[in-house]
């Protein structure tokens, strides 16, 4: 080859110069340039449409979020007992019953009579006959038969009820979960969101209500959800749905809450919770 042509010729032609350029190892290396820039263009290509789908995604579900709204139990503005009246005053005590008379009874004794005394001898027979024998003598009334007065009977007033280990199911304080308000607001907000997907794939917007008990220690029992007939809230939720098993399992693996309170003490009472979760439109 000459020596212009070895200036201006490219590596390749002149490693097969003189060989057999049909024989494909050549069309390769020729063509190779080509075959890189067109792959990394396929594959740029592919993955910006990738992207973008999964771009236009998110932005379709993130309009599907679900927002959570807390309802407060509302409860019943409970009726105080009025205050005891105070005992009335014990009935007088019955007049004492007149004074029958009675004659001594005085065994019989056979002695002198000039050794018989004057308070030992037995009363006139005459006597005896409207009088009444006793122990003493005694002036008083005849007997006529007057019933005595019936003997007092006491009364015993009966134990109080132990309702240590009574529920109520109306206190004066309700239960309440620790921080008040607004942290059971901030608790099962958190659960609702851990959870959100699912309540998205069950897709029903309601209110659910949890009834169980809170011990004078403040620990948690008998958590379930209330069926609709029960419950007396609108846009019900059913104890099969995926809110209701949210709600009862947050309440039953949450921390203890603050014992419901009854005339000044701690008492075991039930507590209706109610949480409502809103499918945005």
């Amino acid at each position: 080859m000459d020596a212009n042509k070895i200036l201006s010729t490219d590596l390749i032609d002149l490693v097969f110069e003189g060989r057999n350029k049909s024989y494909g190892a050549y069309e390769l290396r020729t063509q190779y340039n080509k075959r890189l820039r067109n792959s990394l263009v396929i594959t740029a290509s592919i993955a910006l449409m990738l992207l973008l789908g999964s771009f236009l995604s998110s932005l379709t579900t993130g309009n599907k979020k679900g927002k959570v709204e807390i309802k407060e139990v509302q409860l019943e503005e409970i009726k105080q007992d009025e205050p005891n009246e105070p005992p009335p005053p014990p009935p007088p005590k019955p007049p004492e019953p007149p004074k029958v008379e009675m004659a001594k009874f005085t065994p019989p004794k056979v002695v002198k009579d000039e050794e018989v005394k004057e308070d030992e001898k037995p009363p006139e027979i005459e006597k005896l006959e409207e009088t009444k024998i006793g122990t003493v003598n005694q002036e008083g009334v005849k007997d006529e038969g007057i019933v005595a007065p019936p003997v007092e009977s006491t009364v015993v007033e009966a134990p109080k009820e132990d309702d240590a280990n009574k529920i109520f199911q109306k206190v004066e304080i309700d239960a309440e979960f620790p921080g008040g308000t607004s942290g059971w607001t901030r608790y099962v907000t958190r659960e609702i969101e851990r959870n959100i997907d699912d309540l998205q794939d069950d897709g029903r917007s309601g209110t659910v209500v949890v009834l169980f008990i809170v011990d004078r220690e403040g620990v948690v029992s008998d958590v379930r959800a209330l069926p609709c007939n029960e419950a007396g809230v609108g846009n019900c939720l059913p104890p099969s749905s995926k809110l209701a098993e949210i709600a009862v399992n947050a309440i039953r693996k949450g921390p203890k809450w603050k014992p419901a309170i009854q005339n000044g003490r701690n008492v075991k009472a039930y507590r209706r919770q109610p949480v409502t979760f809103q499918l945005s439109e």
